[in-house]
């Protein structure tokens, strides 16, 4: 997939590509809040339903769209592979316990922190350089989450700002565990991921108590938007460096308040709109002049 999308479209640069992705990542990922609202399930009972949908269609995904076949692709990716979808299982499992044990707000600015903490690992890990340009976009990104929350922001808990901080961290280093081994494959990482996932919250959730549309509004999100959607942000990182994509990604917090008006005629707040302006105009400004250096 990496090199496919270049050679079909050769005058376009790797960052572009990148971009486009991430793009497309983060407005599959805008979707959860979608279908975790339609579900009516709790936080976890909302990720063990994910990781085990996610377990099933990435091995399905790779078995039918990759020649190599599960085991290959498991042993090519190595033991980084594993460690990728540790990485996820961390990242998700705090967000949901963040989110229980403080605001949403908080843990959303915390969140915001991803791009820059991305770049401070990128550069002791990876030697990457992060780019003048690339800091001004994520400081940019930064403040319009700020103000998108700032009406509820200091309403939560440290223990849940903990976690929250715990989470912006395994997200981080995954995007540079990915970025260096740039074999691994992407869509095994999330499978993985989801596997460890639906493992650990099955102690937790309680599958007996489902109904029927639960079960079906979670298969759509855990089968097709939600994984793919992460799977686009790790591909994105072949193409562009970790911040850089972590910023990209922030696009989400853009659209999920626009389904929510959509699906659920919630009116967003003032300062949601501002800071979602800031957020949306960054990212377009900064793709556009990505482009036009391509």
């Amino acid at each position: 997939m990496s090199n496919t999308l270049v050679k079909t479209f050769p005058r376009v640069s790797a960052r572009t590509v990148g971009v486009l992705i991430a793009l497309l990542g983060g407005l599959l990922m805008s979707l959860d809040p979608v279908f975790i609202r339609f579900s009516g399930v709790g936080g976890f009972d909302t990720a063990f339903l994910f990781g085990l949908f996610t377990a099933v269609s990435m091995p399905l995904f790779i078995h039918f769209r990759d020649q190599r076949g599960l085991v290959k692709v498991l042993t090519i990716s190595g033991w980084p592979v594993l460690l990728s979808g540790v990485l996820m299982l961390g990242s998700a499992s705090t967000l949901i316990l963040s989110i229980m044990n403080t605001s949403i707000a908080n843990t959303f600015v915390i969140l915001s922190a991803a791009p820059a903490l991305a770049a401070v690992f990128s550069r002791l890990f990876l030697g990457e350089v992060t780019k003048g340009t690339t800091w001004l976009a994520i400081v940019s990104v930064m403040a319009g989450i700020g103000i998108v929350v700032s009406g509820s922001f200091g309403s939560g808990n440290l223990t849940g700002d903990a976690l929250a901080v715990f989470c912006v961290i395994c997200l981080s280093l995954n995007q540079i565990l990915l970025r260096k081994y740039q074999d691994v494959s992407r869509t095994a990482s999330v499978g993985l991921g989801g596997m460890f996932l639906a493992l650990v919250m099955f102690f937790f959730a309680q599958p007996s108590s489902f109904s029927a549309e639960t079960w079906i509004i979670m298969g759509t999100m855990g089968l097709f938007t939600a994984p793919f959607g992460r799977v686009l942000s790790q591909v994105a990182t072949r193409y562009m460096t970790a911040p850089e994509a972590g910023m990209v990604l922030m696009i989400k917090a853009v659209f999920a308040p626009v389904w929510a008006f959509v699906f659920f005629a919630e009116v967003p707040p003032a300062a949601s709109i501002i800071g979602g302006a800031v957020i949306l105009l960054t990212i377009l400004i900064y793709a556009a002049s990505t482009v036009k250096q391509a």
